[in-house]
Formats: C-alpha cells, sequence, structure tokens
C-alpha cells in the first residue's frame, strides 16, 4: 500500500512541513522552526529510500502511478508517475534541499519561520514537477513554484533584490505561457491532457515545428539557453545561497528535463529538422559564456555564467543524438549522450551547488563578494580551501570527480557525429579550467593582506556536515558513474527510441 502512495507523500510532506514550520512562530521562536525544517527534509529524503529500492531499472514504464479524478469536467486527473529521470531529479531535490536547510542554519536569522516554509514548499513543488502525468497537473506545479523562489530573493536577497525577483518571473511566467498554449492545443487534439497520450499523437510537420519553438522558449529560459539567459546572473548574484542553491541545483534541470520529457518524444521529426539550432545555441553557451565567465569580479557571477555553460553541454547532449545516429548508425553512442547530457546535470548540482554555498558562507563572515577583496582565505580557513578546492576541480571536470564522468560521455559520443562541433565543445574544459582556477587562486592562495580576512574563522558544524555530504556525492559518482547509469539506462533508452520514431501526419 505505501507504494501506491510514495509520490504523493514526496509531494505533500514538505508541505505539511512547511505550514508547521509558518506556525511555529515569529523569530523568537526561530530554532524551532529549524528543527520542523529539518526533520521535514530529513523525512522526504528518507521516502526517496523505498523508491529507489522498489524501483525497476530493467523496464521504462512509469512506476509508483497514482491516478485520480481531478476536474473530470475536462478531463484533468492527479495522474503521478517516475521513470529513472524522474526517481534521479526528485531524490537530487530532496538531497539539496536538506542541503539548504544545514547551510541555511546560522545564515538566516530573520523570517526564519517564512524562510523554512518557503524552501519546504518549493520542493514539494519541484517533486510534482518531475512525478506529474497529467499536462495541467505539470503545468500549475510548474508555474507555483516560481513564487516561493521569488519570494526567496525578493526577501531574503540582496541590495538590488527586487529588480531581479520581477526580472526571474517575467522572464520564466511569459516563457511559460507558450507552452500552456501547446498543451491546450494538443489537448484538443486529443481529448486528454495525459503527458503519456501526447506521446503517440500524430502532427504535420508545421504543426511539430509550432509546438517545439513553444516548448523551446518556455524550456529554454528556465535552462537557461542563450540568449535567454540574462535574468539567471541576476537572480543568483541577489538571491540568497540557499536560493541559489536551488537555482543552480533543481531549477535550471527543469528545462532539459522538459526537453527530456515533451520536446523529444512529442516533436521527434521537429527535433531532428531543428537539432542544428540547439547544437548552435548551446555551443553559443558553452564557448560564449564561458568567455563572459572569464570577466566576472564577483564570484557569485562567475558561478552563475560558469551555470549557463555547463548547461550548454547538457543540452548538447541531448539534441546530439541525431546527429550521431546519422553519422555513425551506432545507437549505443546516442544512448552515451544522452546520458552523459543527465550526470552533467546531476553534477553540476553538486559542484555549482556547494560553490554557491561555500561564497554565502564568505559573504556572510565578510559581506562582499568581489574576488578583489579576498586573497589568502585558505590561511584562515584551510577546511573551507579544502572542500572548495574538490568542487572546483569538479566544476573543470576532473577525472575522478562526477564532473568528468558527463562531459567525457557526451565528447566521447559526440566526436564520432561532428569533429568541429565537440572541438568548439571541448574548449569548456580549458574555458572552465581558467575561470574556476582563476577565482580560486585570487581568492584562496596568497598572502592575508586584509584585515577582513584575517579575522575569518574556519568552517564548522552543521557547515562542514554539508560539504561532507556534497564531497561524497561529488566522488561516488565520479568514482562509480554506474550506480546512476543503471538508473537512467532504460529509461534513457526510451526517450530516444520515441524520439527515432516518425510521427508525422500525412496531409
Amino acid at each position: 500500500m505505501f507504494s501506491h502512495i510514495v509520490l504523493s507523500l514526496l509531494i505533500w510532506v514538505p508541505m505539511l512541513g512547511g505550514v508547521l514550520a509558518l506556525a511555529s512562530g515569529g523569530d523568537s521562536n526561530a530554532d524551532r522552526a529549524r528543527v520542523i525544517g529539518l526533520i521535514t527534509a530529513v523525512v522526504t529524503l528518507l521516502l526517496c529510500v523505498p523508491m529507489i529500492v522498489g524501483f525497476d531499472t530493467n523496464t521504462a514504464q512509469m512506476q509508483f502511478r497514482e491516478h485520480l479524478a481531478w476536474i473530470p469536467a475536462y478531463n484533468i486527473n492527479y495522474d503521478l508517475g517516475v521513470d529513472g529521470i524522474s526517481v534521479t531529479l526528485i531524490t537530487l531535490t530532496a538531497f539539496t534541499t536538506l542541503a539548504v536547510i544545514f547551510s541555511s542554519w546560522n545564515t538566516i536569522n530573520t523570517r526564519v519561520a517564512q524562510f523554512m516554509a518557503n524552501f519546504l514548499i518549493m520542493q514539494g513543488l519541484m517533486i510534482g514537477v518531475f512525478a506529474a502525468m497529467d499536462s495541467v497537473l505539470f503545468y500549475v506545479f510548474w508555474e507555483a513554484m516560481l513564487i516561493p523562489m521569488y519570494l526567496s530573493i525578493g526577501i531574503w536577497g540582496s541590495d538590488n533584490r527586487s529588480y531581479a525577483s520581477i526580472k526571474f518571473f517575467l522572464y520564466t511566467f511569459l516563457g511559460s505561457a507558450l507552452m500552456l498554449a501547446a498543451l491546450l492545443y494538443m489537448h484538443n487534439k486529443t481529448d486528454s491532457f495525459s503527458i503519456i497520450k501526447f506521446y503517440s499523437l500524430k502532427l504535420t510537420e508545421t504543426q511539430q515545428n509550432l509546438i517545439f519553438l513553444a516548448f523551446l522558449f518556455a524550456f529554454a529560459v528556465k535552462v537557461p539557453m542563450w540568449p535567454v539567459h540574462t535574468w539567471l546572473p541576476d537572480a543568483h548574484t541577489e538571491a540568497p545561497a540557499g536560493g541559489s542553491v536551488v537555482l543552480a541545483a533543481l531549477m535550471l534541470k527543469m528545462g532539459v528535463y522538459g526537453f527530456l520529457r515533451f520536446s523529444l518524444p512529442i516533436t521527434p521529426d521537429a527535433c531532428r529538422a531543428l537539432d542544428w539550432l540547439m547544437i548552435v545555441l548551446s555551443l553559443i553557451a558553452v564557448v560564449y559564456v564561458g568567455l563572459v565567465a572569464i570577466a566576472q569580479t564577483d564570484m557569485k557571477k562567475l558561478i552563475a555564467y560558469s551555470s549557463i555553460a555547463h548547461m550548454g553541454f547538457a543540452t548538447l547532449g541531448c539534441f546530439l543524438i541525431f546527429a550521431i545516429v546519422k553519422h555513425t548508425g551506432s545507437m549505443p553512442d546516442a544512448y552515451m549522450s544522452l546520458e552523459g547530457g543527465m550526470v552533467q546535470m546531476v553534477s553540476h548540482a553538486f559542484s555549482s551547488g556547494a560553490m554557491f554555498i561555500g561564497v554565502g558562507i564568505l559573504y556572510d563572515r565578510m559581506q562582499t563578494r568581489n574576488i578583489h577583496d579576498f586573497g589568502g582565505v585558505a590561511n584562515r580557513m584551510p577546511l573551507l580551501a579544502t572542500f572548495f578546492m574538490l568542487f572546483a576541480m569538479s566544476n573543470v571536470g576532473l577525472p575522478g570527480t562526477s564532473g568528468f564522468v558527463g562531459e567525457f560521455m557526451i565528447i566521447l559520443s559526440g566526436f564520432k557525429a561532428d569533429f568541429w562541433v565537440m572541438f568548439f565543445a571541448a574548449s569548456t574544459l580549458i574555458l572552465s579550467a581558467a575561470y574556476t582556477l582563476w577565482m580560486y587562486k585570487r581568492v584562496f592562495f596568497g598572502k592575508v593582506e586584509s584585515d577582513d580576512v584575517a579575522r575569518l574563522t574556519d568552517i564548522h558544524g552543521n557547515e562542514i556536515i554539508v560539504f561532507s555530504l556534497l564531497a561524497f556525492a561529488t566522488l561516488f559518482i565520479g568514482v562509480y558513474p554506474e550506480a546512476l547509469l543503471k538508473l537512467l539506462h532504460a529509461s534513457i533508452g526510451n526517450i530516444l527510441v520515441l524520439a527515432h520514431y516518425t510521427k508525422l501526419l500525412a496531409v
């Protein structure tokens, strides 16, 4: 019986925990709110255990299905289910939220109950996005999730938080309007809002192209892809550390998840015809945005632009599959590219999330993120410097860390399709090393020349716990990626088959 409600529990337990945290009182009862947040986050992560243990990795069928009539008059259902892609991202969501609760324990001291409630409710909504099998339910979770993130930036952000929060909301909300139009159009064709039924829908070439472009704008804003990426550096810079972690580790992944769940299976012919567009946009993100990252002096902005470049690698892995099959006729190589894109998403969550937490710790102690204000931090904070070095190396793609696995898979498979595309894509190995190691050298090495740096104290307590958890995940995936690939393989294979099955409607 438990297996039939595990997805609902994963969605609603954190929301209930958020309500309890909100009702715990004002800042005079801040510790009570923190404890409620921690217990809820731990329980939610533990709920992922029976989902993973009971998940059958040998089938691509949606599992742990829950189906209830929600609005019968319009055939809208409370329909949940997961495949390997969803299980991975739901577990990542639960893990990341626990890290956010830990990292914010001592840094958030105003409106603590509201902060905990905000992130717990956001967790439930994000899990809902990854579990929804009804497109209207998906859209409700997709849009509702914007509200707590908007509040996170607008309430606990830095000086320019109002501008950043409004820009974030407008970009992401307007992008979703086209997606809603596409969902309503497909409902008129199928008389259903079921995502699975959309997979069997036959469409003309023009219809597929228009639906693909509608999805593209919605998901490209979320990734974000160039040129609709400008909201992200502002949002990251102004958001609190916890908000930056959720943005980097989870919200950006929703864009790529949308391509995997909607674009590739529903409009495969349009994806094949317009793959060149996705490859070009991805390469611009990898190369141009990587160059922009080198020019940054604000640590958060540098890591934000780094996130755009790394997510460009993930979208590149998703849309290289058509060129790979065309040039080599090898489906296993296409498997490797698509799986590499997923591994890249998971790895990026660990490395960028950890670096944002590290920057948040430094900002909390010195009230600045300007690289030029630091120097010699390793002399005062050797433990932070050690952890940060590991995550910086993962961001660069050092073998043995999770950052190497996804990039290696995409590059290895992509070179068989187009040398020059992968030549430019592989430049990320040089660019990411340039801006990441440059930042690390300027911040952590050298003499202590600032009195503020001289007064720094090293990380302790819950800060060590959260870095240890992220370090373990980074090294585990880097050394033994098979655990993740086994979970993904059947589901990625299904997406690959659907993406290569023509759904053109004869006119």
